[in-house]
């Protein structure tokens, strides 16, 4: 089991994800080179772990041979959205069989128009996926205007009627893209089950961590009234090299 990724930086504890992480949404907020896809790795091979299909989205649209090593291990089965019958096909046979899945996607598949469904969302949507997968959305920052975009697919994934079983994890900019109040809302309710503080996310602090720290955020396990109580921390994750 890989649940220990790294350490906390003010005690002397590891820090441990624990199976309680795959019911709740995951943030990962850094610049590039800021060793949040080593995080995501590690993330994802813990899920892995867990025996939870993963399906990772890179809105970069990586080409099979750009995609980092650490992923290419035995459970890379790699796709590229498109909207034709052989992609439908090939989804429909990794879901089935419950392999993970890295997904190269251009976000210009998304529907422009509010009013509207996009195959990509109705793709990504579908309730066997929402039972089942474990989410990795990468790179946000390419969805241009993602708020609205992606609106389609927020709004069923938000459903109360449409909970997830397993969480998602976001992986984004933290300087432009999250001085935009919208999504500052929108990644605090995600993240935390709230939305009542526009300026949540200290961008600020964040430019300052060098690679491989975080300010590592949860809510407590035990229940309140309210929301359980936000404890933070400033951890550094160990570097993740993938086996021969």
């Amino acid at each position: 089991m890989r649940e220990t990724i790294g350490k906390y930086l003010d005690t002397i504890d590891a820090l441990k994800l624990e199976e309680r992480m795959l019911c709740h949404n995951t943030l990962i907020l850094g610049e590039v080179g800021s060793g949040k896809t080593n995080l995501a790795c590690r993330i994802r091979n813990y899920v892995i772990d867990m025996n939870v299909p993963t399906l990772y989205m890179d809105f970069n649209n990586s080409h099979e041979e750009d995609v980092e090593l650490r992923y290419k291990d035995e459970h890379f089965n790699y796709i590229r959205f498109e909207e034709s019958d052989a992609f439908d096909e090939a989804f429909k046979k990794l879901v089935a069989e419950k392999k993970h899945i890295y997904m190269a996607v251009d976000p210009n598949f998304f529907a422009r128009k509010r009013d509207e469904k996009s195959k990509l969302s109705q793709i990504i949507s579908q309730q066997e996926l929402l039972d089942n997968y474990y989410y990795f959305f990468h790179d946000i920052e390419n969805l241009n205007g993602f708020y609205t975009q992606f609106e389609d697919f927020l709004l069923y994934m938000l459903s109360f009627a449409n909970l997830q079983k397993y969480g998602f994890t976001f992986l984004a900019q933290p300087h432009e893209t999250f001085e935009n109040p919208h999504l500052k809302l929108l990644f605090s309710f995600l993240f935390l089950g709230k939305c009542s503080n526009a300026n949540y996310y200290n961008t600020a602090l964040l430019k300052t961590l060098k690679k491989n720290k975080f300010l590592y955020q949860y809510r407590t396990a035990y229940p309140t009234l309210l929301f359980n109580e936000i404890v933070s921390s400033i951890v550094k994750i160990d570097e993740y090299v993938l086996e021969e």
